[in-house]
């Protein structure tokens, strides 16, 4: 929009709230409370509007503008990412797209109602029922650790890998037990954990650095072993397997551009499990 048809936009939003919106800041403008309060409604008018007009329409990818958003775990495999988005590009090269954090304070549940992310990607022991999913891979438990410590020459017992030091990914929230500690209650047991880390893809570079224990999927730690001086030890726990889901809301279940996302995060998964 060029600058008249912006002040006229400007003077009839300001008619219709009663606020002037916009005032000066010493050479700039700065929006007033009222223009704040407007902002995230407005927004999710705007996305729930793009949707509709883009499904009216039918979804093509070499001309589509949407964006998409994808609320991600790091315990993926280092490759996912970065393959969805280079095939999101090569396929639809207009197409935005945003890759969010799943952290601490991630309410993925009330972010997907709204349409503030499309589709969100991780790992759950039992994945929320009031949400679609479609499974993704699943992968083999297993402990990553310096090549040089001890359990690599003399191997382990239970009891050993319990007493050594573990490093594990900081709580998605207080009181949280993950996949693998969620595991070792039902059996009664406890890891030492004597680190934490909140940047999951961090962890393989702390433990290249130190006698530290990593335990979590064998595809994961693969990824690592031809950069760091790292090594693959089995589990001396049996784990089930990792399983790996996206997971969408029913107000986008239909949504052809949704559809085709999820398409994409699907392909990505299943090119990974062949490699």
């Amino acid at each position: 929009m060029h600058q008249p048809a912006v002040s006229a936009a400007l003077k009839r939003l300001r008619d219709l709230s009663g606020d002037p919106l916009l005032v000066r800041s010493g050479v700039g403008m700065m929006p007033t409370d009222a223009a704040l309060r407007m902002i995230d409604p407005a927004a999710a008018i705007l996305r729930s509007a793009e949707a509709l007009f883009s499904d009216a329409r039918g979804f093509d990818p070499r001309t589509a503008t949407r964006t998409f958003r994808v609320a991600a775990s790091d315990y993926l495999d280092p490759l996912f990412l970065p393959q969805l988005v280079a095939r999101i590009k090569a396929q639809a090269p207009l197409c935005p797209i945003e890759v969010l954090p799943l952290s601490p304070d991630t309410h993925y549940h009330a972010h997907l109602a709204q349409g503030e992310v499309d589709v969100v990607i991780g790992n759950w022991p039992a994945p929320p029922e009031d949400l679609h999913m479609g499974r993704l891979l699943g992968d083999e438990v297993v402990c990553l650790v310096h090549r040089d410590h001890p359990a690599v020459r003399r191997g382990w017992e239970v009891a050993d890998w319990l007493a050594a030091e573990h490093i594990a990914p900081t709580p998605m929230h207080p009181g949280a037990r993950g996949v693998i500690d969620a595991h070792l209650d039902s059996l009664g047991l406890a890891r030492n954990i004597t680190a934490r880390c909140a940047h999951f893809s961090l962890i393989p570079d702390i433990v290249a650095s130190s006698l530290l224990v990593m335990t979590t999927g064998r595809q994961f730690c693969e990824r690592y072993l031809d950069r760091l001086p790292l090594a693959i030890l089995p589990s001396p726990v049996p784990f089930p397997r990792l399983m790996y889901y996206q997971l969408w809301h029913a107000r986008t279940h239909h949504s052809a551009a949704a559809m085709w996302l999820r398409d994409c995060v699907k392909s990505v998964a299943a090119s990974l499990r062949k490699e």
